[in-house]
C-alpha cells in the first residue's frame, strides 16, 4: 500500500519536538515533498475551534500525531492533571478532526506506558486494559489509552484507517535535558556530563571534577530505549506500507525487543561521557514501573526493524548535547529557550 509521497499531504502535528523532527527528517529521505507542519505559537491543539479552521484551511491526506506535553518522572508526578488533561484535549482535538475533514490515513503516537504496571513481559499489545497502571505515569497512560481508543473507535463504526503505534522509552538528538521534565536518558547524559566537568550541582553548590553522582531509585528496573531516528522510520513505515485493517484493535509496538537496568544503562552513559567519579543510588525515590519490555515481533513480522544500537545512540546523542547544550564552561544552556539580552 506505499502510496507515491506527491500524491499526499502530510500534516505532522509536533514537528519540532524530538520524535516530529525526526520524522520531519524521515519523511524528507523518503521523499515527501508536501509536508504541512505550523509552531505552537500560530495553532494551540488544546483549541478546538482553532483546530477545525487549521484542517479546513490545509486539508491534509494524512496525518502523524507526535504532539504531546511528555515528561519524565518528576514532571508526571508533580502535574498529573496536566499530562491527562492537555494530552487528552490535543488527540480529541487531532483525530476529531482529522475525521471529520476527511483524513485518509492517521498515525497516533502513544506511549509504553499504556500497558499494565504488573503485565508479562515481554509487552504484548493485546496486554492493553488487562491490569492496574503504574502510579507515577497513570494520567499520562490514561490520555494515551483514550487516544488509541478513539483511532479503534473510528475504524470499527466508520471504516477509517488510523493506527496506533506504540514506542517504548525513546532519546536521541533534540531531546529535552531539563532536570526536572527529561525522562532517563537525557538527564543521565546532563548529570554525568556536569558531574565530570565540575559545574555547580542543581542548588548552586561547588563540584569538583569527576564528582560523585546521584541517581534516582534502585537502579533495578529494567528499561528498553529505542533511538528517535528509528523510530521516525517506524512511522513513516506504518503510515506508507501497514493499514490499520491488517493489524488486531490497529495497534503496534515499535522498539528493539532488548532491555536492561538502569544501573547498566548508567555505567554505560558513564563511559560514554567520561566521568570516572562514583555512582550513588537514593533509594529513597520512586522506581517506577519494574520493567517496560515490548514485544516487537508483529512490527518486525510487517518489515520494520531499528538499526541504531544502543551505545551508538547514546555517542550520538551526547556529541550533539555538548555541541547544542553547553556552555563553554560545560554548564546547560537549553536551546528550545531564547537567549537572554
Amino acid at each position: 500500500m506505499d502510496q507515491p509521497p506527491e500524491a499526499t499531504r502530510v500534516y505532522l502535528a509536533g514537528h519540532t519536538g524530538l520524535v516530529g523532527s525526526a520524522v520531519h527528517r524521515a519523511l524528507q529521505r523518503h521523499g515527501s515533498s508536501d509536508i504541512i507542519t505550523c509552531d505552537e505559537c500560530d495553532l494551540d491543539l488544546t483549541d478546538q475551534q482553532a483546530t477545525r479552521h487549521f484542517f479546513a484551511r490545509e486539508r491534509p491526506d494524512a496525518v502523524i500525531i507526535a504532539a504531546a506535553k511528555v515528561g519524565g518522572i518528576m514532571a508526571n508526578w508533580e502535574q498529573p492533571y496536566e499530562f491527562v488533561a492537555i494530552n487528552l484535549a490535543i488527540e480529541l482535538n487531532l483525530i476529531e478532526c482529522a475525521f471529520r475533514s476527511g483524513v485518509r490515513r492517521l498515525v497516533f503516537l502513544g506511549s509504553s506506558c499504556i500497558y499494565p504496571r504488573e503485565a508479562p513481559q515481554p509487552l504484548r499489545e493485546e496486554y492493553l486494559l488487562t491490569g492496574p497502571l503504574e502510579e507515577t505515569n497513570r494520567p499520562y497512560a490514561i490520555a494515551k489509552i483514550a487516544g488509541i481508543e478513539l483511532c479503534r473507535s473510528l475504524n470499527r463504526e466508520y471504516g477509517t484507517d488510523y493506527l496506533s503505534l506504540m514506542p517504548t522509552n525513546l532519546y536521541g538528538p533534540g531531546d529535552n535535558f531539563d532536570l526536572r521534565t527529561s525522562h532517563a536518558m537525557p538527564a543521565l547524559i546532563r548529570r554525568f556530563h556536569e558531574a565530570k566537568v565540575g559545574v555547580p550541582d542543581e542548588d548552586g553548590r561547588p563540584r569538583r571534577p569527576q564528582a560523585p553522582v546521584v541517581l534516582w531509585g534502585s537502579g533495578t528496573p529494567r528499561r528498553e530505549f529505542l533511538h528517535v531516528d528509528d523510530v521516525a522510520e517506524a512511522i513513516v513505515f506504518a503510515l506508507r506500507q501497514v493499514p490499520a485493517a491488517e493489524v488486531p484493535d490497529g495497534m503496534l509496538n515499535a522498539g528493539v525487543g532488548e532491555d536492561q537496568t538502569i544501573a547498566e544503562l548508567a555505567v554505560l552513559v558513564q563511559r560514554v561521557v567520561g566521568h570516572e567519579g562514583p555512582i550513588e543510588w537514593d533509594a529513597g525515590k520512586p522506581d517506577g514501573t519494574p520493567q517496560k519490555l515490548l514485544d516487537v515481533s508483529r512490527i518486525k513480522g510487517l518489515g520494520w526493524a531499528p538499526a541504531v544500537g544502543l551505545e551508538e545512540g547514546i555517542r550520538r546523542t551526547y556529541r550533539w548535547y555538548v555541541e547544542t547544550c553547553t556552555a563553554p564552561d560545560g554548564t546547560f544552556r537549553d536551546p528550545r529557550r531564547p537567549a537572554s539580552v
